[in-house]
């Protein structure tokens, strides 16, 4: 269960009737209705994506950067446009350095070495492009908090344009123009432009023709909007949607190449296709310190040049995958036994720019925030991810005395710190962490459209939720639940990396279902459990069969198994506090002699090389299928603590998984020696134990 709570929205009958008599499909109607469209005419408002563009000139100082770069192109002076090496960086660049030059600029690109120079603007940089004769550095995606940097460039004779949609500090750079949607003093309608949005506004507002431009660059403009997770509402879904038309119909060499390597269908090309297929790709160019081959990618007019960029990028990122499973590795061995409020690790050798995702997967599986550290002599750079909607760049700005420089946004933040403020930082963070878990605000809960039956889920009910795209944050993929549903079947595939299940219903019905990046350990589940899931459903082709195929966002026991687990783990953590129990809970925790062998049996038969990684109630469900005997959850843990105690195992606990490995020598061993057994056994009886356990195991 990777979430703590699912929120199930609701929806009445007769709305959903409504929206079905409007011509939408049964399934697209519950997800429309529980989303709060009542009306045939709220869902054709809330699926448009014909939006209005705003004025790109209700940006606070459009007119004095527009200004400044009518008069460097009649001039002729040398422009640099500076970006950062994420996809929403790589592509603000591409565009404003592809349409600048199409207007005859003087116009080269800068994008830092993320492993070399890090994130923004940085003094090194601004001198290399002072000796180039760069008279103007215009930023995208980065600046907005680089006042230094700004006081240099003026120092240097250079003119500085900052185009970003980061969180502003108090003080702006002062620069010939900041535009920036998150000014103090903003006049834009809303804050949730890209970096590569603000740029096309940038390109609009020099051009006069915010269509025209639209047409030219709305493939790049969507790419980045998407990856970097914007709001997909109001003009950002005008922007997707179109874009999303263009990369069905590429007219972009590096893009079509990229498409191609990455074996995509055109005629199925959706937001996921860019957030899992093309993202990672042209993220891994920054990531591994190759980000001039995306640029030339995306610049490129040579097809065969493009194809060999688009091959390189693929190759770059299964090397990054290498090195993201060998981090994440090394950084899950650092952790306690405690369940973490913030999770702060340092490495020596981690890679700089494989840090964040591995970042981000252990937020998302310790539920906690995480900031990983990359140490390079006395001083570190980290990468750090929000849960729960901590806000990060709240919290390092609380923190900025800790830290030698800063930057980001809620969801997503990097910083740098000197070793030796690591530990306080480490305390800082994770008490703000713990206030604001305790506040209530904390945001755990998976979000569920609707419980569905699954006869609803036919190929052509499922083929109809297509109506709802482009889907992303703000008009998320529909998530759907159904409950009391049963394992027949479970396999790891993808070399152990992913779940596949078969489910059955009450009523027969059966469902293929896929759960990525999950193991069945980490999923806690078992062939024969009883289960909820919540999922997304699509059509899945092999062979040229469509079916329809659950990919899994969650899964949790049904809710009969939850009460009595959670009944259960709530008597054991009080006897483990040392806290008070009755004579009839004692007999319920105290095991029977059978019960610890039939533990142990268990044990030694699937303890692979001498050890299991297991979570508790799932190891005591899979004991349970595997003998046909019940086995209680708060008995199987009273086992496992005597066999620890007593020396025949070592048992370490994490937060969501039992650590257990075999060391018995086969030496036997008096049940009755263990101080546990003896406690239960005389609370139990009211008194001193009268050996009702006696023998040997």
């Amino acid at each position: 269960m990777k979430y703590g709570t699912w929120n199930v929205a609701s929806c009445q009958s007769e709305d959903i009737q409504s929206l079905c008599a409007a011509g939408f499909s049964p399934l697209t109607a519950r997800v429309l209705c529980s989303r709060g469209c009542r009306t045939p005419e709220d869902a054709v408002d809330s699926l448009r994506c014909d939006q209005p563009l705003h004025d790109p000139f209700a940006l606070r100082e459009m007119d004095r950067a527009v200004e400044r770069i009518h008069r460097a192109l009649e001039r002729g002076e040398k422009i640099a446009v500076y970006g950062d090496y994420d996809v929403d960086g790589i592509t603000a660049t591409c565009l404003l350095v592809d349409f600048l030059r199409r207007r005859g600029a003087r116009c080269v690109s800068y994008i830092p070495g993320r492993l070399e120079e890090g994130y923004g603007l940085n003094e090194l940089a601004i001198r290399q492009l002072h000796r180039e004769q760069i008279r103007l550095i215009v930023t995208v995606d980065c600046g907005i908090t680089a006042t230094a940097e700004a006081q240099l460039c003026r120092e240097l004779g250079i003119d500085l344009i900052v185009t970003d949609h980061h969180e502003c500090k108090q003080e702006l750079p002062e620069a010939c123009a900041v535009i920036d949607a998150h000014r103090p003093d903003r006049t834009y309608p809303h804050t949730d432009l890209s970096g590569v949005g603000v740029a096309f506004k940038l390109a609009a507002a020099l051009c006069g023709d915010q269509e025209a431009v639209l047409d030219q660059y709305g493939d790049l403009v969507c790419l980045g909007t998407i990856a970097d997770v914007m709001r997909l509402q109001g003009e950002n879904r005008t922007f997707v949607a179109r874009g999303l038309e263009q990369l069905s119909r590429p007219k972009r060499v590096g893009i079509a190449a990229l498409l191609h390597e990455c074996g995509c269908d055109l005629r199925d090309i959706t937001t996921s296709t860019v957030g899992y297929v093309l993202a990672p790709r042209i993220n891994a160019a920054g990531r591994m310190g190759r980000v001039e081959i995306a640029t030339e990618l995306f610049l490129t007019e040579n097809p065969v040049n493009a194809a060999r960029k688009a091959s390189a990028l693929c190759r770059l990122n299964r090397q990054r995958q290498a090195i993201e499973a060998e981090i994440y590795r090394d950084a899950v061995s650092r952790l306690g036994s405690e369940p973490p409020s913030a999770i702060v690790l340092a490495g020596e050798n981690w890679h700089q720019g494989v840090v964040g995702i591995v970042a981000s997967r252990m937020a998302e599986e310790y539920s906690c925030p995480t900031f990983l550290i990359c140490m390079d002599g006395d001083k570190g750079k980290a990468s750090s991810r929000s849960y729960g909607g901590f806000n990060l760049f709240s919290g390092l700005s609380a923190l900025s005395d800790l830290l030698e420089s800063y930057g980001g946004h809620e969801l997503a933040a990097g910083f740098t710190i000197r070793r030796d403020r690591i530990d306080e930082f480490r305390a800082a963070i994770t008490a703000l962490a713990r206030d604001f878990a305790a506040s209530g605000e904390a945001k755990s809960a998976l979000e569920v459209d609707c419980a569905v039956e699954p006869e609803l889920l036919t190929l052509e009910n499922v083929a109809a939720l297509r109506e709802l795209e482009p889907c992303g944050n703000g008009c998320p993929r529909p998530v759907l639940c159904m409950e009391h549903m049963y394992v027949d079947q479970l396999s790891e595939v993808g070399s152990g990396k992913h779940l596949r299940l078969r489910l059955r219903a009450d009523s027969g019905a059966v469902c293929a279902a896929i759960f990525f990046s999950t193991t069945a350990r980490q999923a806690a589940v078992a062939q024969g459990d009883c289960i909820d899931v919540a999922f997304t459903p699509q059509i899945n082709e092999y062979r040229g069969v469509r079916s329809v195929q659950l990919n899994l966002v969650d899964l949790r026991m049904c809710r009969s198994e939850r009460e009595r687990d959670a009944a259960q783990e709530a008597v054991y953590d009080r006897l483990s506090a040392h806290g008070p129990i009755s004579r009839q809970e004692a007999a319920q925790l105290l095991p029977e002699r059978s019960e610890f062998a039939m533990v142990w049996r268990y044990l030694i038969a699937n303890c692979s090389g001498g050890e299991l990684i297991e979570n508790a109630a799932c190891l005591c469900r899979k004991i349970t299928h595997a003998t046909g005997k019940a086995c209680s959850l708060m008995r199987t843990r009273i086992c496992l603590d005597t066999f620890h105690e007593l020396g025949l195992i070592e048992l370490r606990r994490h937060p969501k998984y039992l650590h257990i490995r075999i060391t018995s020598d086969g030496r036997k061993v008096d049940l009755n020696q263990s101080r546990v057994v003896r406690y239960l056994t005389e609370y139990k009886e009211g008194g001193a134990s009268n050996g009702n356990l006696s023998g040997t195991l």
